[in-house]
Formats: C-alpha cells, sequence, structure tokens
C-alpha cells in the first residue's frame, strides 16, 4: 500500500440476508484512494455505489475483505473508534441535506463538534469559520426552511467542514438542486479539493461526475472500470 493511500479496500463483498435470499450489493471490490484526489464513484440504482459509500464512510462493515483506513483495520475497531472516524475524519453531505428543521443555521454546523465534546465558544467560532467558507456567513441565524435548496447543501457542507475532516464524502449532492445551483455547489467542491481535501462523489449523474479527476464505475456489486479524468470540469 502507497503511503499517501488513506482508503485501501481489498475483495470487499457485501451480502444482506433479505428473508431466504442473499443479495450480494458488493462482490469482490479492490479500491485505493489516496490523499487529495478527487474521484467519483459511479453506477446505475442498484449497483452497489451506496452500499460502496456506507462502508468507505465506516456507517457499515463488509461481509467479507479487508478495509484499512489510513493504514488501520477498520474491522479491529470498536463502536467508539468508528464514530470518532465518522466525526472527524470523515465529513458526510447528502443528497437530502439532513438538516434538523428547527435549528438556526449555525446550530445545525455546530453539532458534530458537540458530539465532539468543544466548549461553546470554541464550536461557534469553528462553526461561522465553516459557514463563511461556504459563502453563507451572513445567514447563521436562519432555519432551513428560510433557506433555498443550495444555500441548505452548503450549509450541509459547512457542517461536514467544521471537524475538519481529511475526506469529503458526498451522495449525490446535487439530486435535488436545479442545474444551475448544481454548477455552484460543485465549484464548490472543486475548492475544497484545492485546499487539500480528499473529495469523494458518489453519483449516478455523467455531468456531476465530470467534474473529478478519477471516475470509479460500479456495475452488478463489482468495479467495472478504473480510469483517470483527463478531461475533468474545471470551474
Amino acid at each position: 500500500m502507497e503511503t499517501n493511500t488513506i482508503i485501501h479496500i481489498e475483495d470487499v463483498a457485501k451480502i444482506y440476508q433479505m428473508g431466504v435470499e442473499k443479495i450480494h450489493a458488493l462482490r469482490s471490490v479492490s479500491l485505493d484512494i489516496g490523499k487529495n484526489e478527487y474521484i467519483a464513484i459511479m453506477g446505475p440504482s442498484g449497483s452497489g455505489k451506496s452500499t460502496m459509500m456506507n462502508i468507505l464512510g465506516c456507517l457499515d462493515t463488509p461481509s467479507k475483505g479487508e478495509y484499512l483506513f489510513e493504514g488501520e483495520s477498520v474491522a479491529e475497531m470498536n463502536d467508539n473508534e468508528l464514530a470518532d472516524i465518522r466525526n472527524r475524519k470523515i465529513g458526510f453531505v447528502f443528497q437530502t441535506f439532513n438538516l434538523l428543521a428547527r435549528a438556526s443555521t449555525l446550530k445545525n454546523v455546530e453539532l458534530p463538534l458537540v458530539y465532539a465534546g468543544l466548549k461553546k465558544d470554541e464550536r461557534q467560532k469553528r462553526a461561522l469559520d465553516a459557514l463563511e467558507s461556504v459563502g453563507l456567513g451572513d445567514r447563521t441565524h436562519h432555519k432551513p426552511n428560510e433557506l433555498s435548496g443550495g444555500q441548505r447543501q452548503r450549509v450541509a457542507i459547512a457542517r461536514a467542514l467544521v471537524t475538519r475532516p481529511s475526506i469529503i464524502l458526498a451522495d449525490e449532492p446535487t439530486g435535488n438542486l436545479d442545474s444551475k445551483t448544481g454548477v455552484e455547489i460543485m465549484r464548490l467542491f472543486g475548492e475544497l479539493w484545492k485546499k487539500g481535501n480528499t473529495v469523494i462523489l458518489v453519483t449516478h449523474e455523467e455531468d456531476i461526475a465530470r467534474h473529478a479527476h478519477r471516475i470509479v464505475r460500479i456495475r452488478d456489486g463489482m468495479i467495472e472500470s478504473d480510469t483517470p479524468n483527463s478531461s475533468h470540469v474545471n470551474i
């Protein structure tokens, strides 16, 4: 494994038992992701890409195979260690934003720092810095229903950034946005990559995947292709 590899999975499979039927969501998948890569994981619905995302994000565990995160075996980690990775090392961005409806923008962004045990003053400062970085420093007291879809996704990205993670893991991040707003969000991911983050996009949309520098295509639970994207979109 190369020294700059953050994620190493080898011969990973995921099998779900649905009654008497076994569903093979992933079959013998191997993949390395390095520091400061910008990668898209693509595939149609049912291809296994969401299962892949859940495993990469330590939200689920493989049925078989090896997953090393920063050189350490995920299988040997306890629940607290896995939660620590999810809270400090990986920033999650979801299609549905997953914001607390009754909480202000600032409180939504602070939330991961509450779990991390930071004091109130430090939480607020870091949350404000994160909101400033996505262009929403003037929306700290707004509730999610007072924001546009694009602004809500920016709040979700600020929440992902507030723990200063090394990896941004985004699942269909523009799926609920119009195309113009989607372009703005993709520009923001490009800026995060330029600042040194590893960006992993999970998408079924070709025009979103084109922003990445490497595209991994999944079909029927297996990697169909893994190629550099020399014509990635710069915006």
